[in-house]
């Protein structure tokens, strides 16, 4: 799929709900686009939002990333660049492993991959209490930026 207002191309392996939101990024106001399907006890994601200028591409994704930790109490398990295909390279563009919990205290593991294109930044991620690795790999290796 192509999800609207992205130059990315994904595949999920659900059929997506999508919302949009204002919200603040970094400090900055912004429009996140989000689109999320479940499978069994798995929520597949990809959020995307404009921050318009260059300068806050890397405030905005440690910004992404930080919140991702938050979210779950979560500790790094796996810590490396991310490497999207046709991504803006940013220092600050990661892929992360995470564990930690759900807000019932249920264990859960995270992988999460937040990356840019110019101004646009990126956060995929797929969550649950085990991880279907053979889904997690095909929802990942499937991102690519084709503008």
């Amino acid at each position: 799929m192509r999800p609207e207002g992205a130059q990315l191309a994904l595949a999920m392996p659900c059929r997506p709900s999508s919302q949009q939101r204002a919200l603040s990024l970094a400090g900055q106001p912004v429009t996140m686009r989000l689109y999320v399907c479940r499978v069994y006890d798995t929520t597949f994601a990809l959020s995307h939002s404009d921050v318009a200028d260059p300068a806050r591409v890397g405030t905005a994704l440690r910004a992404l990333g930080d919140a991702a930790r938050g979210n779950l109490n979560g500790r790094v398990e796996r810590d490396e660049a991310a490497a999207v295909p046709g991504m803006t390279p940013h220092d600050a563009a990661r892929h992360w492993r995470l564990v930690g919990q759900l807000p019932d205290g249920r264990p859960v593991t995270s992988s999460v991959t937040v990356f840019a294109f110019g101004t646009r930044v990126y956060q995929a991620s797929v969550v649950g209490t085990t991880l279907d690795e053979g889904l997690t790999a095909h929802f990942e290796h499937a991102l690519a930026v084709r503008p």
